[in-house]
């Protein structure tokens, strides 16, 4: 009986490196030609820690790879019209490449209304209709920087996707729809034959373990268990999450929507968390920043 080749561990921390290194030479000649670095801004509304934590990684990340950042703040109860008139001011400054607005908002601001007034060229985390619609029809688009970094996890690793069964758990607009869209079509990195699972589907189990790549964005805290999983496959955890531990340092431990350590063991590669989607979600937020500011999508 053969035994198992070892599990390789996909490294988003070194694979983001990578990029970011390249995307700093660029800015670095950029700069040299006497021409301001690209910029990235990102609106935040209200304290929240996480959207606070978030922000400043990505501001600190700019900086790495050269580019100018700014971040707006604004107190949680600021009108919907007055955020309004800020994204406004956002997509007319010619000095800004790009901007997001960190997600979640408060409840009295319609979410769908705000990223609908972004103009597509500047959406560097490719939510509005106009990148959604590109991308699902095949044209070029500022990709969701999360499936846009699945797929370069996928292209670093030499995981071939051509004619393999890909199940996606979660049907999110963020991460499930467009990794499902994405993956689905005629590329180099497509043509794989995709199910979408949700909190709806029946025999979830049966389909999980026909899955020759299985990416997980279902939210919830090792929800993904080792009988689920086929031998030998391709798992790509989302999820992340914060799970109270007082044997940690800071009294909690970070985990996905996979149980890692058992699901581990019958993986041909998986990603850790943290360390493995996290980073590249950064990575191509700041590869988008630069075609906005190359003007190479629109």
């Amino acid at each position: 009986m053969a035994t198992k080749k070892e599990t390789v561990l996909i490294d988003g921390r070194l694979v983001a490196k990578k990029i970011k290194a390249e995307i700093k030479k660029e800015v670095a000649e950029i700069v040299d030609r006497g021409e301001n670095g690209p910029h990235l801004a990102a609106v935040l509304v209200g304290e929240d820690p996480a959207s606070q934590t978030y922000v400043a990684s990505k501001e600190k990340a700019a900086h790495e790879v050269g580019m100018i950042s700014s971040t707006y703040r604004y107190p949680a109860d600021i009108t919907e019209k007055e955020l309004l008139e800020v994204i406004d001011y956002l997509n007319s400054d010619d000095e800004v490449d790009g901007f997001i607005v960190q997600l979640p908002l408060p409840k009295h601001i319609d979410e769908s209304k705000v990223i609908n007034r972004i103009n597509p060229a500047k959406d560097v985390d490719g939510f509005t209709p106009v990148n959604v619609g590109n991308m699902v029809l095949g044209k070029p688009a500022l990709l969701s920087a999360t499936p846009y970094g699945i797929t370069e996890l996928l292209k670093h690793y030499k995981i071939k996707t051509e004619g393999k069964h890909v199940v996606v758990l979660g049907r999110s607009n963020i991460v499930g729809r467009p990794i499902s869209i994405l993956l689905s079509q005629k590329a180099e990195f497509g043509n794989a034959t995709v199910t979408l699972c949700h909190s709806k589907t029946k025999n979830m189990s049966d389909i999980t373990r026909s899955a020759d790549i299985l990416i997980c964005a279902i939210g919830q805290p090792q929800f993904v268990k080792a009988d689920m999983v086929k031998e030998g496959a391709v798992v790509i955890d989302v999820g992340i999450h914060r799970l109270g531990d007082d044997s940690a340092k800071k009294g909690y431990r970070l985990v996905g929507d996979v149980d890692f350590n058992a699901v581990a063991k019958k993986a041909a590669y998986i990603t850790p968390v943290p360390g493995g989607v996290g980073p590249m979600t950064i990575a191509m937020l700041l590869k988008n920043t630069l075609l906005s500011y190359k003007k190479e999508i629109h």
